[in-house]
């Protein structure tokens, strides 16, 4: 079996980016981060491998990372078969039977994350690890013992508490395996902005949408919305927006575009997270974004039409 990449500069880019969130995880959790990783990478490209053997396309590197952002969004001790039926279900039904790479309307990540969310919500819910800190972390050992049933929103939905500002911002609490240190997503994600891997006017109506939307909830005294800047540093929301919403396949392709785009996905989130049944939202607010992404292209286009004819 002879596979071959096909060499991708943007998402390159975007590996780059996660490199630092992957060392975090082994650092916080252990050498079985990399171990997981490297099993759902190996299955990912199998499932793409068996689409293109017999043509003349090659695997794209465009599922490696697709492989890294749906681990990093996984609890740091999934056990490895549910990550695998993730990615399989992610990789053949998120992209392969919409035509490969290029043509796929859903984050494949996304949809592999949220199937096995609905089918093993136990493990995708219930069994969090404490992050080890310290010098060394968790460099030592291969995965740490320690179970941890409060990420920071399931502990502010539970009892309103919240935790510090330096504990959400460099990353010793529970939750996905890069989610968790705030710093280290930012970092990332100005040098996707910076490089212009990732769309700027994405997230700044994502982040624009979140902040009004929960602002205004906070300040009218909804208690089940913590401020803004707790809600954007606990959970998923930033790994979200600058890894997972500014796909440019699942997108708008228009600038007005994926400024609607973005401000959907934040105003969902926050409506998720206050008052569905998950404390995340994320997740379920992108793939609503994506459903919504070619509708909102053309009704940027047609309403430019509109204005093109009538200052004609």
């Amino acid at each position: 079996m002879k596979i071959q990449f096909m060499k991708q500069n943007m998402m390159r880019k975007v590996i780059y980016a996660l490199v630092p969130l992957i060392l975090a995880g082994i650092y916080f959790y252990g050498w079985r981060t990399l171990l997981l990783l490297l099993i759902v990478t190996l299955t990912a490209c199998v499932v793409e491998w068996i689409f293109v053997r017999k043509s003349t396309k090659k695997i794209t590197e465009a599922v490696i990372v697709t492989s890294i952002l749906y681990t990093l969004t996984l609890p740091p001790g999934i056990p490895y078969h549910i990550a695998m039926i993730g990615i399989i279900f992610g990789v053949l039904f998120g992209k392969m039977v919409f035509g490969g790479f290029g043509k796929n309307p859903f984050n494949p990540a996304l949809v592999g994350r949220a199937f096995i969310y609905v089918n093993f919500p136990n493990a995708m819910t219930m069994e969090w690890m404490q992050p080890t800190s310290g010098a060394f972390g968790s460099l030592t050992k291969y995965t740490i013992d320690t179970i941890s049933q409060s990420t920071p929103l399931l502990e502010f939905r539970a009892t309103g508490n919240m935790l510090s500002y330096i504990q959400v911002l460099f990353g010793n609490v529970a939750g996905s395996i890069g989610e968790t240190s705030a710093i280290l997503i930012i970092i990332g994600g100005l040098y996707l902005l910076i490089t212009k891997t990732a769309s700027k006017e994405t997230v700044i109506g994502l982040l624009g949408s979140f902040i009004i939307t929960s602002g205004t909830l906070f300040l009218m005294g909804v208690s089940e919305i913590p401020n803004p800047l707790y809600g954007m540093l606990a959970g998923g929301l930033l790994f979200g927006t600058f890894f997972m919403a500014t796909d440019p396949i699942s997108s708008p392709k228009t600038k007005e575009g994926k400024y609607i785009y973005g401000a959907i996905i934040g105003l969902v989130t926050v409506i998720i997270r206050g008052f569905a049944l998950f404390a995340g939202g994320m997740m379920f607010a992108i793939l609503i974004g994506n459903t919504f992404a070619p509708l909102i292209d053309e009704l940027v286009k047609m309403f430019k039409g509109r204005e093109r004819r009538q200052n004609g």
